[in-house]
């Protein structure tokens, strides 16, 4: 009986962390839930569409469908990513439909007990505290939690 009891403690301690997939966009890390991804693979070249913007890639054929390629560090206002096979695309699902996320690589996976993110500190930029949701201290890098539906907004299809 002390044994099962034992056993609940446990599981209760680890339902109390938080699971993030940390990876490197422009030099810097970022993470992503771990229950967002939907799969990582590596990059292979997208077909670009014509007047798309400048973070969009292109789109990608994933299984008979095509998910289009944003370019995190474009989107983020940083430099703009020059695709290689080491990069890697992270798969996502947005308002129901896949997107894929250019990144230069994936780290690791993150388990963290929520109490320990910090809030994104009040900077003068609306688009940072929108797409940026948290920041973990892991291993002496500060590792900034993205705000998936902020970043990925997936527009209406135009009638």
């Amino acid at each position: 009986m002390q044994a099962e009891v034992k056993s609940n403690d446990q599981e209760v301690k680890h339902a109390q962390f938080s699971e993030f997939v940390s990876f490197t966009v422009a030099g810097q890390a970022f993470c992503l839930k771990i229950t967002q991804i939907r799969e990582i693979r590596r990059w292979s070249p997208v077909t670009i569409l014509p007047h798309a913007p400048s973070d969009v890639l292109g789109v990608m054929n994933l299984r008979g469908a095509v998910i289009p390629i944003y370019d995190l560090s474009a989107r983020f206002g940083l430099e703009t990513t020059e695709a290689s096979e080491r990069n890697v695309v992270i798969v996502v699902s947005s308002a129901g439909k896949p997107v894929g996320l250019l990144a230069e690589s994936v780290s690791e996976i993150i388990s963290i007990n929520p109490e320990e993110i910090q809030e994104t500190p009040p900077v003068d930029s609306r688009n940072t505290m929108e797409y940026i949701q948290g920041i973990i201290s892991h291993d002496d890098t500060m590792v900034r939690i993205i705000n998936l539906d902020a970043v990925i907004s997936v527009p209406e299809q135009v009638l």
